[in-house]
């Protein structure tokens, strides 16, 4: 049997926000079987508890943001993008500020922690969101499409007119029952540019950003001095967010997603219209080992 995942232990972490540049902690802590993801603004009395939901998203602007009730958190996407690559399906994550830290720019670090706590199968079954008919939207020649695939395939194409993202792979195809999520994805960089930068701060956006949580780019180049950590570091980043965003599902998708141009706003406008379509998709569970597609088996590292 395909079983759901939580943590074994609690694992704490602070940072500061990429957009608020507040600093912020984290406790991730197990959760029950059918839990999901739950976001807990402990900062606030009483705490307002936010679950992974597509239809919670209020606001796209540079990162997704989940609201309920007026209280908001922000910048799940890099997170969310790390569970689903570990397969975590239950977990509550405690967080004393409206924005998730940024870490290093990446899901790495959020893999790290998770792993260093330790993951552990549950005796429940493992839901799956299996996609039945393709579903795409699009928003002038951006677009993005969900279709029919027992696994999890994704491919993604970027277009900036920009010498050192050009020069790079712009496209780029991952299928998780060949490729590993922490080799292979886990850790792209966000990324932005210098003339970007003083419109996004008037913006109340990008506070907290550096060079050391992000990749950045003058007219002409990249100026961290380690430059590129992959040769398609910019699409793997924009396929690491897609990820995390489709994760805010509240289950792992069996499908095959593809885009180009998108971002967080047409990522979250793909699964609401996924949604909407109750003939679109269906919740699966593998019981049973010779009933489960080989792809779907292979989608998840084993535990020790």
């Amino acid at each position: 049997m395909l079983k759901q995942r939580t943590l074994k232990s609690m694992i704490r972490a602070t940072g500061v926000g990429l957009h608020s540049g507040v600093k912020v902690s984290v406790v991730m802590r197990p959760a029950a079987p059918d839990t999901g993801v739950v976001f807990r603004r402990i900062d606030l009395d009483p705490p307002v508890d936010l679950k992974a939901d597509p239809l919670a998203v209020v606001d796209t602007r540079l990162a997704s943001c989940l609201e309920k009730g007026g209280v908001k958190i922000a910048t799940v996407e890099h997170l969310m993008s790390a569970l689903s690559g570990l397969g975590i399906d239950n977990l509550y994550i405690d967080v004393d500020a409206a924005e998730l830290p940024i870490m290093d720019g990446s899901a790495a670090p959020f893999v790290y922690l998770l792993q260093s706590a330790g993951i552990e199968e549950q005796n429940a079954p493992k839901r799956f969101l299996r996609i039945k008919k393709i579903v795409e939207v699009r928003d002038g020649d951006k677009w993005a499409r969900l279709e029919p695939y027992e696994g999890f395939r994704l491919s993604f194409s970027i277009a900036f007119n920009h010498p050192a993202v050009t020069q790079s792979g712009t496209t780029v195809k991952i299928d998780f029952a060949e490729n590993s999520y922490t080799r292979e994805v886990a850790r792209a960089r966000t990324f932005g540019f210098m003339q970007d930068v003083e419109f996004m701060r008037d913006q109340g956006l990008a506070l907290g950003g550096s060079l050391e949580n992000a990749i950045v780019m003058d007219e002409y180049r990249v100026l961290n001095d380690d430059g590129l950590r992959y040769s398609d570091e910019f699409a793997k980043h924009k396929l690491l967010d897609a990820i995390g965003d489709l994760y805010l599902a509240g289950h792992p998708l069996l499908a095959a997603f593809s885009a180009h141009k998108s971002g967080h706003a047409l990522n979250n406008t793909l699964l609401r219209a996924l949604l909407a379509d109750a003939s679109a998709w269906e919740i699966v569970t593998f019981e049973h080992p010779e009933a489960t597609p080989v792809e779907v088996a292979r989608l998840y590292p084993q535990l020790a």
